[in-house]
């Protein structure tokens, strides 16, 4: 009798193995497995190399941080407008109805965003359709605005995508009036503590579908909280500002002209980014200790190759306190380091970085030019490898093994 029980109990045990095992395989649970798996390891990690601060740089030669023109003109380049009409009032109140709401799982706001703004235009998929190919490791933690433009225009061919800067309420407002929901990156308050000394700031993308001015709302489709979620204008933009007020727009080729009308000189990229450098000045003017507003100056001073002053502003930035997550989805200073042969801040941030995020990419790349700078040729390719790893499609990971003679492994 005693010996059928432990047969029963173990085809019990492997039959339950191999559910186990086979709904292992589903996107789904496996993002929601692994989500959970990378919180306790996390913290454990952070038990034993705790993180606080981003390292302030070493001192350099002081330059000037005023107003600048950028090298060179703006572009000819001339968008279709009508400046000498006054706009038509926007309505007090307008909601667009929204998409079929999609709850993301494990970081994947970026494509489960994507996914919500396509369906307003006919895509039938989900975020997991579109992180195989923006995001096929599930590890990987950022998903920039270009990757959504790219799967936009590559996966979704009836439709087009453009992101600029630099936006505001008032555009926001106005683009939704006329029909256009908005997705803009920006920073957000996480619901809890993933490692000791955490910030709890993290990176978001949001579905703008709806704005009230009486009640000075936003309407939003968060992946991460709930449909509908309302914000006000303030928090938005405070949020906003983070990521230089980056704003993606999908569309039909027919509603090319309109966009062009309603976006105005900004649909010019380069005009776009010196009104964004202007508007980051002007912050920086109203609040000296604003470390976004520091960090936004050199993001744009970077746009225009102004390498050494991009440097000295992130500089600024980052002694003034920027989030521990910021360096998960924004590179510029990595950039701007290495373009300035400052190695031993790029390589200072670099482990910074990846000691808040092993799997990103983009930490591994600039850790592996920093480590090829000093002579250290085998570990720099380790790194460029490490990056593929992450992600199989990092065109720059690849060019980098290229430049210094690596292997794929």
């Amino acid at each position: 009798m005693k010996k059928w029980i432990w047969v029963i109990i173990s085809l019990v045990s492997i039959g339950t193995i191999l559910i186990a095992v086979l709904a292992y395989q589903s996107p789904d649970i496996k993002m929601r497995v692994n989500w959970r798996m990378d919180v306790a390891t996390t913290y454990i990690r952070s038990i034993f190399d705790p993180v606080k601060y981003a390292p302030t740089a070493l001192p350099q030669p002081h330059l000037s941080l005023d107003r600048l023109t950028p090298i060179g003109t703006l572009s000819e380049a001339t968008p279709h407008t009508t400046p000498n009409n006054t706009p038509a009032p926007l309505p007090a109140r307008l909601i667009l109805e929204a998409p079929e709401y999609e709850k993301e799982v494990y970081n994947n706001c970026g494509a489960a965003t994507l996914a919500m703004i396509l369906r307003m235009y006919g895509w039938v998929g989900n975020q997991n359709d579109i992180a195989e190919i923006i995001k096929p490791n599930i590890d990987d933690k950022n998903v920039n605005i270009d990757e959504l433009v790219y799967f936009v225009r590559n996966r979704a061919g009836w439709l087009n995508a453009e992101y600029r800067v630099s936006g505001d309420i008032q555009l926001l407002k106005r683009l939704i009036a006329n029909g256009f929901p908005v997705i803009v990156e920006s920073g957000m308050r996480l619901d809890q503590s993933y490692r000791i000394n955490d910030d709890r700031w993290g990176g978001h993308y949001l579905l703008v579908t709806g704005y009230d001015d009486d009640a000075g709302l936003f309407t939003t489709q968060d992946s991460w909280y709930s449909p509908n979620r309302l914000l006000t204008y303030a928090e938005l933009d405070e949020n906003w500002k983070a990521f230089n007020r980056a704003y993606l727009l999908v569309f039909l080729p027919n509603q090319t002209e309109t966009l062009l009308a309603l976006v105005g000189e900004n649909w010019e990229e380069d005009t776009n980014r010196f009104n964004a450098l202007n508007k980051a000045y002007d912050e920086t003017e109203i609040n000296p200790d604003d470390a976004y507003a520091w960090f936004n100056v050199g993001t744009n001073l970077l746009y225009f190759e102004r390498n050494a002053e991009s440097a000295q502003a992130y500089d600024t930035a980052i002694r003034l306190g920027i989030p521990q997550r910021m360096l998960r989805h924004q590179f510029g200073p990595f950039i701007a380091y290495f373009k300035t042969a400052r190695n031993d801040d790029l390589k200072a941030l670099a482990e910074y970085a990846l000691k808040i995020t092993p799997t990103s990419e983009e930490n591994r790349l600039w850790y592996g030019w920093a480590l090829f700078r000093e002579g250290n040729k085998t570990a720099a390719i380790e790194e460029f490898n490490r990056a593929l790893h992450i992600n199989p499609n990092y065109l720059d990971a690849r060019y980098a093994l290229n430049y210094v003679g690596g292997n794929t492994q």
